[in-house]
């Protein structure tokens, strides 16, 4: 069964609770799934996985499909990282610079794709 999909006004309701500071889990969650939402909708594709644990996973970018095992291109973030690079708040190349974004494989740089613009 595909995720729930999240409605833009309870995306943009998640992440202004974030913004505002102290967001309750629920709307990290839903803002981390909702940022991941866009994406998917901007890169559709099998090619390069994109995770934020523990909230949500999802493969990006058209190209070769990957079917089991660790996938040869991924990306990896915490919330708080994804959300400010999604948003347009930090940079990607800082954030992987810092280490704060790892990211394996050809295909994952994904900068040329944001800020995605909710």
């Amino acid at each position: 069964m595909p995720p729930r999909r999240i409605e833009t006004g309870d995306g943009r309701a998640a992440l202004a609770a974030v913004a505002a500071g102290d967001a309750p889990r629920a709307a990290t969650a839903t803002a981390v799934r909702y940022l991941l939402q866009l994406l998917v909708e901007k890169a559709p594709g099998n090619s390069v996985e994109m995770r934020v644990p523990p909230f949500g996973a999802v493969q990006v970018i058209e190209g070769p499909r990957h079917t089991r095992g660790t996938p040869p291109n991924v990306v990896e973030t915490d919330a708080a990282t994804w959300i400010a690079v999604a948003t347009g708040q930090e940079n990607w190349m800082d954030a992987a610079a810092s280490g704060r974004i790892t990211a394996s494989g050809v295909r994952a740089d994904l900068s040329h794709l944001l800020p995605l613009r909710p």
